[in-house]
Order: structure tokens, then C-alpha cells, then sequence
């Protein structure tokens, strides 16, 4: 991080934790979505916006949230979308990190956000280092498949070069969206045909059933 606008953030989360403000996810979470998924070993990228801003939801991988806390309305809707798809059984609990292991990069554009303030950490130099992950793994990998689900993540697309990678774009999952195009995308059984088509693994996404 040595650009100001990077200074700039360091500064401004430095100034929140020094006045008390509680942010989401805690500290030793924020970068967790690299820490789950080394940049070789990436397949998929699933982009959000921002981390959930309630009490012990956000554990650092978008859309997931930890053990224990429950399944957010978005990822209810990804598990029910999974079950047409793939035919997977719906876990008891949220927690996406075996995808991660996998090689799929939950990240948000946004890695903080203050509690009860969603959007609160827009603007502030996050998108800018997101936008440097995506356009390195755009210019340094092949045939990754980034699944764009509603306006915000589909913007991101400009960043990726088609003829390389596969985009796959859909409303979000949010059930104030869900039914405009996010049901029936079939977007995991895709990613899968797409992967296998270019020697690569599969994803499992089958998540573990028990918390």
C-alpha cells in the first residue's frame, strides 16, 4: 500500500479504532479472503460490496458469515439457487471458507465497515486495492471465472479481459432481487463446465452440512 490513497485509509481506520468505533470484521479478519485462497491457487472470484454490518456476522469472506451467527437472506437465497443447480443440500450454518480452500476468492470491494452503517468504508481507498487484485489476477492468470451478481459487482467487469477469462454476471442474491435473474442463472454448474473444459478441478460446492 504506498499509494496516498492507501495512506489516506490507513489513516481514517487508524482514527476509528483510536475513537472507539467498532468495525466489521474484527482486525485479525479483514484480509482473511487472501489468507483462505493464495493468489496461484485461484479459480473463481466471487465479488461483493461490503462486509454485513451487524454483531459477529462478517468473518472476511463476502457473503459468508461465521459459525453460530445466522445465514444471512443473500446466502439463503446462493444455497437455494445451489440446490436447483448442483443439487446440494442447504448447511446449518453459513460459513463458505471450504470453498476458499478451494481456490474461490470471496472478496468484498470494500474489506471494512462500521457497525450498523452499511457502505460506511466506500470511498475511502478500499475499491482502489480491490481493483489492483482483480487487474492482477486478469493480467497474471488464465481462464479464472468471475461471477458478477448485481450492478455494483457487474461494473467491475470493465477490469477483465473476456478473451482470457470467463465472466459470468446476474442480479444479487438479495431477495429484493433474487427473482430478477439471480434464480436459475445456474452460475455454479457453468463455472464447473468452464473449469473442466481448461484441464482445471471443479469446484465442490457442497458446503459441510454441520456447523
Amino acid at each position: 500500500m504506498e499509494k496516498p490513497e492507501f495512506f489516506d485509509l490507513e489513516l481514517f481506520l487508524k482514527a476509528q479504532y483510536e475513537n472507539g468505533v467498532t468495525i466489521f470484521p474484527p482486525r485479525n479478519r479483514i484480509f482473511a479472503a487472501f489468507e483462505n485462497t493464495q493468489f496461484c491457487d485461484v479459480r473463481v472470484v466471487i465479488l461483493g460490496q461490503d462486509p454485513y454490518h451487524g454483531l459477529n456476522q462478517a468473518n472476511g469472506l463476502c457473503f459468508s458469515v461465521a459459525r453460530g451467527v445466522p445465514v444471512s437472506p443473500s446466502l439463503a437465497n446462493i444455497y437455494r439457487e445451489l440446490r436447483d443447480d448442483m443439487g446440494c443440500l442447504p448447511p446449518s450454518h453459513g460459513c463458505l471458507k471450504s470453498w476458499a480452500k478451494q481456490g474461490v476468492l470471496l472478496i468484498n470491494s470494500v474489506l471494512t465497515v462500521e457497525q450498523s452503517a452499511p457502505g460506511s468504508h466506500r470511498a475511502k481507498g478500499w475499491e482502489i486495492f480491490t481493483d489492483a487484485i482483480i487487474t492482477l489476477l486478469n493480467d497474471e492468470q488464465r481462464d479464472l471465472v468471475f461471477l458478477l451478481w448485481g450492478n455494483y459487482a457487474r461494473k467491475k467487469g470493465v477490469l477483465i479481459d473476456r478473451r482470457r477469462h470467463k465472466v459470468l454476471e446476474a442480479a444479487h442474491p438479495s431477495p429484493l432481487s433474487a427473482y430478477r435473474g439471480f434464480y436459475g442463472c445456474k452460475h455454479f454448474s457453468l463455472c464447473n463446465a468452464y473449469l473442466k473444459k481448461f484441464g482445471k478441478k471443479p469446484i465442490d460446492w457442497q458446503l459441510p452440512l454441520s456447523s
